[in-house]
């Protein structure tokens, strides 16, 4: 009977610990969710939201989307109309859907739409609306992200040659060490050519075709 109560102690503590991890990376568990859902693996996103829960103001957004996913993808009304009323009572005051949730629980509240655009069809714009913003800043970064290095192109360009040093453009199949033998008559020199372009390489010895390197 001292072994079954061990047993079952010890079984409590494996769930305690197994249900923290489920929720330590919540962040995670919603990209990994938004994903599932994108494939249209709806079931499976769900389970991977509800893995995100916590019960506090952070995760807050986890039951907007599953209120969303219930009611738009799966119709289940009921569920989507706990998920909204969960959203509200954790969501802090002035939280980006709350409209949104607050007419959702409202019309079903009557029991019926009260006119005009079905609230289902505003949920499924603003959660549409929150993607294209998300990839719309993603699209952003890339587009700085290689202004900077156009940037730092032209003014490589630009520099000076240190005294006796040669450009080379870069051609297909082409290495460090193949480069360092072609002027230096050996490989050892390939580590040289590296240091010289480190503003361009970023300290990495992988070169791509067009690429107009300094050869000290």
């Amino acid at each position: 009977m001292k072994w079954l109560i061990c047993a079952g102690f010890i079984i409590t503590l494996g769930l305690i610990g197994c249900d923290k991890l489920i929720t330590d990376r919540p962040k995670e568990k919603m990209a990994a969710a938004e994903q599932r859902a994108k494939s249209k693996d709806y079931a499976g996103a769900v389970s991977m939201y509800e893995s995100a829960l916590d019960g506090s103001a952070s995760t807050a957004e986890v039951h907007y989307r599953l209120a969303v996913i219930y009611d738009e993808k799966l119709k289940k009304p009921a569920s989507a109309l706990h998920h909204f009323q969960r959203y509200l009572d954790l969501a802090p005051k002035g939280a980006p859907f709350a409209r949104e949730a607050q007419a959702y629980v409202a019309e079903a509240t009557k029991g019926h739409a009260a006119g005009g655009t079905p609230q289902s069809e505003l949920v499924r714009l603003k959660n549409e609306n929150l993607n294209l913003q998300k990839q719309l800043l993603e699209s952003k970064q890339r587009v700085a992200a290689l202004s900077v290095t156009a940037a730092k192109r032209a003014e490589e360009a630009k520099a000076p040659l240190p005294p006796g040093a040669r450009k080379h453009t870069v051609q297909s199949g082409e290495t460090l060490a193949s480069i360092s033998q072609k002027y230096y008559s050996t490989r050892n020199r390939a580590q040289d050519i590296q240091e010289a372009n480190q503003a361009q390489l970023g300290g990495k010895n992988v070169i791509k075709p067009g690429q107009v390197l300094i050869i000290p």
